[in-house]
Formats: structure tokens, C-alpha cells, sequence
């Protein structure tokens, strides 16, 4: 018999300030009957155009949680996050049932760089909160190093300090976007699976 499944996840990045878009994935997750967002960064295009991001999710009073990316601040992302009720996982945890959600913003790169030992810091002052959680989902902005994200972009380094939190906490999904051209992919680091997520979404059921 199969586990019924009791958490379903709409997951997007790289949104960019785009509206409509925000709205196409509001109405997704309200017809798919999703139990929470998760928005792995890059929410705005350099810090502008904010408002209709997060509204058209709250409209529909789905629970989201949020990371910035490398085109807004930690500021920014706290601002989103308290003005419509979500959370800001950026070195921080939540639990979702049995279901313990742990992450990092920003990236290696952008208007809020962060160095590797920083990022790896961070997932783990995240991680300590929910180690007992029996399901960990990471969130992150950046992908991995050393996985085929990174061969999709010359631009776009991969983060050693996310690979290295990977190897160490041991997750059962990774959530990242970051890098536009890998949008969909899913592969393994060791029994994590990793997800860019991408603008246009990806459904999880756990």
C-alpha cells in the first residue's frame, strides 16, 4: 500500500519582479490545492518592483516561506516576509508537521554576497533547530558545487559552502534556482535530492 502523502509543496525561484507571473503561480498553487510556497530567492530585479510578489499567495492564504536570492537584501526579504505573514528561512528553521525546513539566501555572487564559510554557517544555525525533524528540506538560492547545475552557466559558480552543508546535514531535498538555463533539473548529491525549481515551478509531495 502506498503512504498516503500529507504535505504538498509549489516551489519557484527567479520571479524577478514579475506580477503576472506571481499571479500564474498563486492560481497554480490554489488549483493544485498546495499546503505551502517556498520561493527560493530573486524575488525582485535588483531590489525593485516588491509589491504584487508575495500578495497574490497571501490573497489565497497559502503559508509561505522565502528566501532572498543575490538580487535583494535580507532586509528586503524580512520586509516581504512581516508585511504578508510568511517566514524568512534565511538562517533560520520552521516545521511543517514532521517536516523541518532549514536555509540560506543570497549567494556567492550579487547585491548580497555572502562567503562560503557565511552560507554554510547559516544552513547549519538553520539545521541545529530541526535535526530531528524525520523529513529535511533545505532551501537554497545557489546551487551546489560540483553538480550539473554548475556546467549550465560560466557565470554562475556553484557554492562550495551549500555542497559542503549537503554532505554534512544530509537532506532529503535540496530547493535552489539561481541559475535560469538549469530550470527542471533534479539530481543526486549522495541521498539529497537537488532541485532547481525554477520560475515556473515545481510541485512537491512529501
Amino acid at each position: 500500500m502506498t503512504p498516503k502523502k500529507h504535505l504538498k509543496i509549489l516551489a519557484a525561484g527567479d520571479i524577478h519582479g514579475d506580477t503576472s507571473l506571481a499571479k500564474k503561480l498563486a492560481n497554480q498553487a490554489e488549483k493544485e490545492k498546495a499546503d505551502l510556497i517556498v520561493l527560493c530567492g530573486d524575488l525582485t530585479y535588483a531590489e525593485n518592483s516588491v509589491s504584487g510578489i508575495i500578495g497574490p499567495f497571501a490573497s489565497k492564504n497559502k503559508k509561505v516561506i522565502l528566501i532572498p536570492g543575490n538580487h535583494e537584501t535580507v532586509a528586503t526579504a524580512d520586509f516581504l516576509a512581516e508585511l504578508y505573514g510568511a517566514t524568512n528561512l534565511h538562517g533560520y528553521s520552521i516545521k511543517y508537521k514532521d517536516i523541518g525546513f532549514f536555509g540560506c539566501g543570497g549567494a556567492n555572487i550579487g547585491l548580497f554576497q555572502l562567503s562560503e564559510e557565511e552560507i554554510y554557517n547559516l544552513i547549519k544555525k538553520g539545521y541545529d533547530r530541526i535535526k530531528d525533524a524525520k523529513t529535511k528540506i533545505m532551501v537554497t538560492h545557489v546551487h551546489p558545487s560540483g553538480t550539473l547545475m554548475e556546467k549550465f552557466t560560466r557565470m554562475v559558480p556553484g557554492s562550495d559552502g551549500v555542497r559542503r552543508a549537503i554532505e554534512r546535514f544530509k537532506p532529503d531535498i535540496l530547493l535552489c534556482s539561481h541559475v535560469h538555463e538549469a530550470e527542471g533539473i533534479e539530481e543526486m548529491v549522495g541521498k539529497t535530492k537537488v532541485i532547481n525549481v525554477g520560475k515556473k515551478g515545481k510541485t512537491i509531495e512529501l
